[in-house]
């Protein structure tokens, strides 16, 4: 039987969600958690890889298992195994054809920016620190001239090994909430450290160092060298994929 799960996590205590052989992941805590719910070894696959120090509010990821469990058993069991950073949201039965990454029609990011004076506290690690005010109706003006299906070298990571740097857009918002920003952005898929990237060339536009046309010109130059620099993890969570309803998922990640 193929099981969906839906899980929430703070970024700050892993190396990103891919399991590795030298520090901890999101996978390998989430793995050793659901084997020992199963009594077998479980594999899982998600949506979408996150880097070290980044969060996600429901990453969607499926394993296989002919253990019979009820969705609470699942659910219960595995978070009464895993570490406080976390949460598995829920569990579901789902039809043998359902791939986390592959169905996923679309995937979300938010970018949260803190703009004051002082350093976080209470907010360290999930936001980024900016002293400086920002020109928020220049940074989304500049935003809307991603929306759309782009070439986005200019904002892939040098590491990235995606065959191809074409994604689509869907929306890009940038919207201030009492101190912070945030940035929010849809789109079919995204490029390694692709967010990051765009957050990275919307600064100096908010601090009034670049035009609000610097984004279409880097855009169209496709050369990530002149870019801006790749913005801090923190701050960045992926609220999660969008599925078709004809999986019945849970309505947070059904278009």
């Amino acid at each position: 039987m193929r099981i969906a799960i839906g899980i929430e996590y703070d970024g700050r205590d892993f190396l990103g969600w891919q399991r590795l052989g030298h520090g901890p992941s999101v996978q390998a805590a989430i793995e050793v958690a659901l084997t020992k719910v199963a009594a077998h070894a479980v594999e899982v696959s998600c949506a979408g890889r996150t880097d070290a120090g980044v969060h996600a509010r429901c990453q969607v990821a499926h394993f296989d298992s002919d253990a019979v469990r009820t969705p609470r058993a699942w659910t219960l069991g595995a978070n009464s195994l895993l570490p406080a950073s976390v949460a598995l949201l829920w569990a579901q039965p789902v039809a043998a054809g359902f791939h986390a990454r592959h169905a996923a029609r679309a995937r979300r990011y938010r970018y949260r920016i803190l703009t004051r004076a002082v350093r976080p506290a209470l907010e360290a690690g999930r936001v980024t620190w900016e002293r400086r005010l920002l020109d928020v109706a220049a940074m989304h003006a500049a935003a809307q001239a991603l929306v759309g299906r782009h070439d986005f070298s200019a904002f892939r990571a040098i590491s990235c090994q995606a065959p191809s740097a074409v994604r689509e857009v869907r929306d890009i918002s940038v919207r201030r909430d009492g101190a912070c920003i945030d940035i929010d952005i849809a789109a079919n898929a995204f490029l390694h450290h692709m967010v990051r990237n765009i957050v990275g060339s919307l600064l100096p536009i908010g601090r009034g160092e670049r035009p609000p046309e610097w984004i279409a010109e880097l855009l169209a130059g496709r050369n990530r060298d002149v870019a801006g620099p790749t913005a801090p993890p923190d701050g960045l969570t992926f609220l999660g994929p969008l599925y078709p309803a004809q999986w019945d998922l849970p309505a947070e990640v059904t278009l």
